[in-house]
């Protein structure tokens, strides 16, 4: 059974920085896309961040460029997030997943295996 546990969230000042962590149990995320995702309220969930199944490419949404990383530590079995220079649009509930086998890239929800619970981001004025 694959658990993804997100932390890390919180409550920040506009222009602060935030590092979420997903911690990972079930399966070694070493071979395998892992992704962030968001859903603010009143919106669909929006892809923000992807990690390749082999660790060697990002991607990232257009609206993040520049301010968020996207690492994994596969020792600790743990993806990471570093948010930096955050807006009040960034906030979100911020989604760790978990890519199908043999997918490159995950940056759509049909291309998730498993997702975690969310952990709040509020980025304040």
């Amino acid at each position: 059974q694959v658990q993804l546990v997100e932390s890390g969230g919180g409550l920040v000042q506009a222009g602060g920085s935030l590092r979420l962590s997903c911690a990972a149990s079930g399966r070694s995320i070493s071979s395998v896309a892992m992704a962030w995702f968001r859903q603010a309220p009143g919106k669909e969930r929006e892809f923000v961040a992807g990690l390749s199944w082999n660790g060697r490419s990002t991607n990232y949404a257009d609206s993040v460029k520049g301010r968020f990383t996207i690492s994994r530590d596969n020792a600790k079995n743990t993806v990471y997030l570093q948010m930096n220079s955050l807006k009040p649009e960034d906030t979100a509930v911020y989604y760790c997943a978990q890519g199908r086998s043999g997918i490159y890239y995950l940056s759509v929800p049909s291309g998730v295996n498993y997702w975690g619970k969310g952990t709040l981001v509020t980025v304040s004025s």
